[in-house]
């Protein structure tokens, strides 16, 4: 346990960082405190020690460790509403109720991104357990049909899915009643797998096999299906981060963001409070220098979502966190609709 000055030296070495991007030193601290310099450094020292807080290589002050930061969050930190921001903006968006839900959900990420300058994630339920129930092609034009797919949970999820040139209509029709009949209460995660299988089993060899490219276009529709509805904005807004000013750290964190990895971190788990994850945690290369803040939002009794603000570890914590538990009760309130 760290001692009463101990901790007031460290909560404010945490909150000058993040608010200067400086390394502190004693001389700061001095200043906002009623001790000594002499009595700080010495405090300072038993920090650096314990972990808390480490030494830069340019500067003669201390910078917050991964441990210091966590301390901050679970134990310092004081959640407050107390910033400049109107927290009207977001119950305007979510108080519309003519704007569809996935609108709603997508302007809030935008908002959220704005208010913090850092990146925000919202993940809607995964489909990855859902159970295929019922299975209907509806087309389109000639070679575009849409696939319908709904599930025990009572959810329509729907994909455009492009069908070969001079697909016959009574096969397609034939296909899906083999669909229906093979996939039904089959885990959404599984059809791949289980259409691989069927694929050679003799009754439908022939059929499916004849129409190899229609079952591949549905392999990768299912595919997608099984993939969580996810909303990514801000990503530019790590670039005006000190953090970032190398540019082969800003490109490969970037590439990240393109090929949606960041999906591998956030994850729909059961828990059922906060979660911050910060540098080396996410066991990443490209997050090596970030903090992911997640806070899980109801669907129903079964199911939830997430939402995230992706930053550098130097992250106002106590700004985006009472903001994301804010944004979360919204978004349950959403689905409730």
């Amino acid at each position: 346990m760290l001692t009463n000055r101990q901790n007031l030296v460290l909560k404010l070495i945490v909150e000058s960082f993040v608010k200067t991007a400086e390394p502190v030193g004693s001389r700061t601290l001095s200043k906002l405190l009623d001790f000594s310099s002499a009595t700080i450094r010495n405090d300072m020292a038993d920090l650096e020690e314990l972990g808390y807080i480490e030494k830069t290589h340019s500067s003669s002050g201390r910078v917050p460790s991964e441990k210091g930061y966590h301390y901050y969050v679970e134990e310092l930190m004081q959640e407050t509403t107390d910033f400049d921001i109107d927290l009207t903006l977001i119950d305007e968006v979510f108080s519309n109720q003519n704007m569809p839900r996935d609108d709603a959900i997508e302007q809030a990420m935008n908002l959220l991104s704005q208010l913090t300058n850092y990146t925000t994630i919202a993940l809607g339920p995964s489909a990855r357990n859902s159970k295929v129930k019922k299975i209907e092609l509806v087309p389109v034009t000639n070679t575009m049909s849409v696939l319908l797919v709904i599930t025990n949970l009572g959810h329509v999820e729907s994909k455009h899915v492009n069908l070969p040139d001079g697909t016959d209509a009574e096969e397609l029709t034939r296909i899906m009643e083999i669909f229906n009949e093979i996939l039904y209460d089959v885990p959404i995660a599984q059809v791949s797998e289980k259409l691989h299988y069927e694929i050679n089993q003799e009754k439908i060899k022939d059929l499916l096999s004849y129409n190899r490219r229609i079952i591949e276009a549905f392999l990768e529709a299912f595919t997608r299906f099984a993939q969580s509805k996810f909303y990514l904005t801000g990503q530019s807004n790590m670039l005006y981060q000190p953090e970032f000013s190398d540019l082969e750290r800003v490109r490969e964190l970037m590439n990240f963001f393109e090929k949606n990895d960041i999906l591998k971190l956030i994850d729909h788990s059961d828990s059922t409070g906060l979660t911050v994850r910060i540098g080396r945690e996410n066991q990443v290369t490209a997050m090596q220098n970030c903090s992911v803040v997640m806070v899980p939002y109801a669907l129903n009794e079964e199911e939830k979502g997430t939402i995230a603000v992706v930053g550098p570890t130097r992250m106002e914590y106590q700004k985006v966190i009472p903001l994301l538990k804010y944004l979360a009760a919204h978004m349950s309130k959403l689905y409730k609709k």
